[in-house]
C-alpha cells in the first residue's frame, strides 16, 4: 500500500540544515548580547577542536615554519661558508701574489748583484807582479832611453817571474818589440794599452782575451837592458808616445803601490 506525503506538511530538516540553523542561532545570541547559561552547553555540544581540523591545521603550520626555519638556518650556514671560502681564497691569492713579488724582488736583486760583480771583475786591476816594487820611476832622464826619458816604470824581478795581466783585455801584441825585447801589449777593457817589457817567455797570443791576474808570460832581460826586470807601460793609444803615468793609472784603478 503506498503513501503520501500530506499536504502542507514539511520535511525534516537535514542534518546539514540543522547544523546551520544551529550555527545561525548562535549567532544570533551573541550578536544579541544573550550569553547566558543556555549558551554555554549549546557550545558545549559542539565538536571538539580536533574533531574539527584545527589541530592539524595548527600542527601542519608549526611544520612548515619548522622547515623554513631549517632552510633559513641552511642558506645561512649555507653564507657563512661561502665567505669563509671567498676569504680563504683571497687570503691564498695575496698571499701568491705577495710571494710571487717577492720572487721578482729577489731576481732583480740577484740581476743587480751579478752586474755589480762583473762591473767590478772588469774593473778589478792588480799589480803585473804581485809583491814587487817600481825600482825605476816614470818620466826618469838618462841616456839608456832614446827618448831621454823613461816611459813606463820598471818593476823588480828577477829572470823568469811570473807576470799577470793587471786586468781584462785582449792581446794586440805577442813577440819581438825591439828594445823592449820580448813584449805583449794589450788593449783593456776600457780603451786604454798596457805593455810588458823584457820578458823572457811569452805565454799569450794575439787575440786572446785575458783576465786579470791572467799569467802573460815571465819576467826576463831581453832587449836594451843592464838586467832582468820588468818594464810596464800604460798607454791612451796603441801607438808609442801616448804613455799615461803607470802608478797613477794603476792607483786610479785601485791597485796599491
Amino acid at each position: 500500500m503506498a503513501f503520501t506525503r500530506a499536504p502542507g506538511k514539511h520535511r525534516r530538516p537535514s542534518r546539514m540544515q540543522r547544523g546551520t540553523a544551529r550555527a545561525a542561532g548562535v549567532a544570533a545570541l551573541a550578536g544579541s548580547g544573550v550569553v547566558g547559561s543556555l549558551a554555554v552547553p549549546a557550545l558545549a555540544a559542539e565538536p571538539a577542536a580536533a574533531q574539527t581540523g584545527l589541530t592539524p591545521v595548527v600542527t601542519l603550520g608549526d611544520a612548515v615554519a619548522d622547515r623554513i626555519d631549517a632552510q633559513a638556518a641552511a642558506q645561512h650556514e649555507a653564507a657563512r661558508e661561502a665567505a669563509e671560502t671567498a676569504a680563504r681564497k683571497a687570503a691564498e691569492q695575496a698571499a701568491r701574489e705577495r710571494a710571487a713579488e717577492e720572487a721578482e724582488q729577489a731576481r732583480a736583486e740577484q740581476v743587480r748583484a751579478a752586474r755589480e760583480a762583473e762591473r767590478k771583475r772588469l774593473n778589478t786591476f792588480v799589480s803585473p807582479i804581485p809583491g814587487s816594487y817600481v825600482s825605476t820611476g816614470y818620466k826618469s832622464g838618462g841616456a839608456v832611453w832614446s827618448s831621454g826619458s823613461h816611459t813606463g816604470v820598471d818593476f823588480h824581478a828577477a829572470g823568469g817571474t811570473p807576470v799577470q795581466s793587471v786586468g781584462i783585455g785582449t792581446v794586440v801584441e805577442a813577440g819581438w818589440g825591439g828594445a823592449y825585447g820580448n813584449q805583449v801589449v794589450i788593449k783593456m777593457n776600457d780603451g786604454t794599452y798596457t805593455q810588458y817589457g823584457h820578458l823572457s817567455s811569452i805565454a799569450v797570443s794575439v787575440g786572446q782575451q785575458v783576465a786579470a791576474g791572467q799569467q802573460i808570460g815571465l819576467s826576463g832581460a831581453t832587449g836594451n837592458v843592464t838586467g832582468a826586470h820588468l818594464h810596464f807601460e800604460a798607454r791612451s793609444g796603441a801607438d808609442y808616445g801616448s804613455d799615461l803615468d803607470p802608478v797613477a793609472y794603476l792607483r786610479a784603478h785601485g791597485v796599491n803601490l
